[in-house]
C-alpha cells in the first residue's frame, strides 16, 4: 500500500513537470490562482530550470509572495538560475535584511554571480542595466561558424536569437541572428555573416530611452554597454514589454490615488494607511468646487431646475477629462509622446472636447427641452456642455504633461488635479451661462 502511494506521488510529481516544462505560461496562469504556500510548494519539488522558465510568466506581485513562500534553498538556487534582469528585479523588491541574507547564503556557492548582483543593485532602478540580462552570447570575430556552433553545442540551453561579435579589443563590432548562424556554411567566418549593430544602449540610459529605441528600431534585442563601450549585457523586446505593462499597472493605481506598493491580497491597515492621505486631499478638493456652487446660492434659489441639471454638466466633464487623461497618460508611459509635444497633443484634445461637446450639447439639449419645456434651460446646458468639455479635454492632455515637465510623477497626481478643474469648469460654466441667460430661465 505504502508502495502504491509513493508511485502515485512520484507520478504526479513526473506530470507537474512535464506540464511546466512544456507548457510554462499556462502553469504560470494555474499558479496565479493558487495559494501562495500552495504553489510555492508545487514549485520546491520541480526542477529549478523548470521553475525559472515558469518563473518569467509570473506577475511580479505574485512573484514577490510566491518567493516569500520558498525554502532558503530553492530561493537561492532560483535566483542564481534566473536571468539577471529578473533575479535583480526580485532582490531590488525584498526587504533589506531578506536581500542581505539571501545574497550572503548564495555567496558560499557561486560569490562571482553575488559580486555581479551587487554591483547591478548600485544603478538606478529604472535604469537599463537593471533591465538587462548579462547572460549574452558573446564570441570573437575571428571565429568561424563551425567554432561558434561547437560551443552552443557544448552550452546546451544558451542559445539566444543574436550572438554578438567581438573585436580583439572586446569592443562590439557586430550581430549575427541564430538563423542565420545556423543556416550558414560551417567554414564561412562569423564576420562574414555578419549585421552591423543598429543601436546599443549604455548601462546608466533610462528605461524611456530604452523604449523609445525598441519602438524605433523594432529589434528583438538591444545590447548594453560600459563606459568604456564593452559589452555588459542586452536588453530583449519580452523585458521591455513587461516594464512597460508594470509600469501602465502601476499608474492605473496611482491615478486614482492608490500605492503602487498596494496588493490585492495586502492588509486592510496598509491600503488604508496608502489611501487615506489622498482621499483628504480630494475631499478639499470637493470643497472648492462646492465654494463655486455657494458663489450661485442664489440663482439657484431662484431657479431650482439648475440645481437639479448640476450634476450632469460636472459628471459629462468630469467623464471627458478623464478620456483625455487616460490616452495622454498611456501615451507618456509608451513614450509614444514627450513632453515636447504638448501643443499637438493639446490641440488634438480640444478639438475632440468640442466635437464631442457639440455632440452631447445637442442631445441634452432636447431632453432638458422635453423635460423643462423651456429653451433657456436648453440652451444654457448645450452651451455649458460644449464649454466644460473643451476645457475639461485640454485639462487632460496638460495637466499630465505639464507635471511630467515639472518633474513630478504624472501618475500619481494628474487625477486629482483633473478632478479639481473638471469640477469647477463644469460648475463655473453651467452657472455662469446661467447667470448671463437668467431673463430666459423659468423661475422657481
Amino acid at each position: 500500500m505504502m508502495s502504491t502511494t509513493l508511485n502515485m506521488e512520484t507520478t504526479a510529481q513526473e506530470l507537474s513537470k512535464a506540464f511546466m516544462a512544456s507548457y510554462p505560461l499556462k502553469s504560470a496562469r494555474h499558479l496565479e490562482r493558487m495559494e501562495a504556500a500552495e504553489a510555492a510548494g508545487l514549485l520546491e519539488i520541480q526542477p529549478i530550470h523548470v521553475v525559472a522558465g515558469v518563473w518569467k510568466y509570473l506577475p511580479p506581485g505574485t512573484t514577490d509572495a510566491i518567493f516569500s513562500q520558498l525554502d532558503e534553498q530553492t530561493a537561492s538556487n532560483l535566483i542564481a538560475f534566473l536571468d539577471s534582469h529578473l533575479a535583480i528585479a526580485l532582490l531590488g523588491r525584498l526587504e533589506d535584511d531578506k536581500r542581505v541574507h539571501l545574497l550572503s547564503r548564495l555567496k558560499e556557492s557561486q560569490p562571482s554571480l553575488v559580486s555581479e548582483y551587487q554591483d547591478l543593485l548600485r544603478f538606478p532602478p529604472d535604469s537599463a542595466a537593471r533591465m538587462m540580462t548579462t547572460k549574452v552570447q558573446a564570441f570573437s570575430a575571428d571565429l568561424t561558424v563551425a567554432d561558434a556552433l561547437a560551443i552552443l553545442r557544448r552550452n546546451p540551453g544558451t542559445a539566444q536569437d543574436v550572438l554578438y561579435l567581438l573585436d580583439n579589443h572586446q569592443q562590439l563590432v557586430g550581430e549575427v541572428p541564430l538563423a542565420d548562424l545556423v543556416s550558414a556554411q560551417p567554414a564561412s567566418g562569423l564576420a562574414t555573416i555578419s549585421q552591423p549593430v543598429r543601436t546599443t544602449l549604455e548601462a546608466l540610459d533610462d528605461k524611456e530611452l530604452v523604449t523609445e529605441k525598441f519602438e524605433g528600431y523594432r529589434t528583438r534585442a538591444i545590447p548594453v554597454l560600459d563606459t568604456q563601450g564593452q559589452l555588459v549585457g542586452s536588453i530583449g523586446y519580452f523585458e521591455v514589454y513587461q516594464s512597460t505593462k508594470e509600469d501602465l499597472a502601476s499608474d492605473m493605481q496611482t491615478m486614482v490615488g492608490v500605492s503602487k506598493e498596494e496588493k490585492a491580497l495586502s492588509s486592510s491597515w496598509f491600503a488604508v494607511t496608502r489611501r487615506l492621505p489622498w482621499l483628504q486631499i480630494n475631499l478639499l478638493t470637493a470643497f472648492a468646487a462646492a465654494a463655486v456652487v455657494g458663489a450661485f446660492e442664489g440663482l439657484i434659489a431662484e431657479v431650482t431646475a439648475l440645481a437639479i441639471l448640476l450634476p450632469v454638466a460636472a459628471g459629462q466633464s468630469g467623464n471627458a477629462g478623464a478620456q483625455a487623461l487616460a490616452v495622454t497618460m498611456r501615451g507618456l508611459t509608451l513614450r509614444e509622446i514627450t513632453t515636447r509635444h504638448w501643443n499637438r497633443v493639446l490641440l488634438k484634445e480640444i478639438l475632440a472636447g468640442a466635437l464631442n461637446g457639440v455632440a452631447i450639447a445637442l442631445t441634452c439639449a432636447v431632453g432638458v427641452y422635453l423635460w423643462s419645456e423651456s429653451v433657456g434651460l436648453a440652451l444654457v446646458i448645450a452651451l455649458a456642455m460644449v464649454l466644460s468639455l473643451i476645457i475639461a479635454c485640454g485639462a487632460g492632455a496638460l495637466v499630465p504633461i505639464m507635471l511630467k515637465r515639472l518633474g513630478l510623477d504624472p501618475a500619481q497626481s494628474s487625477s486629482i488635479v483633473l478632478t479639481t478643474i473638471t469640477d469647477i469648469a463644469g460648475f463655473m460654466s453651467f452657472l455662469g451661462i446661467a447667470m448671463l441667460l437668467s431673463d430666459m430661465l423659468p423661475k422657481g
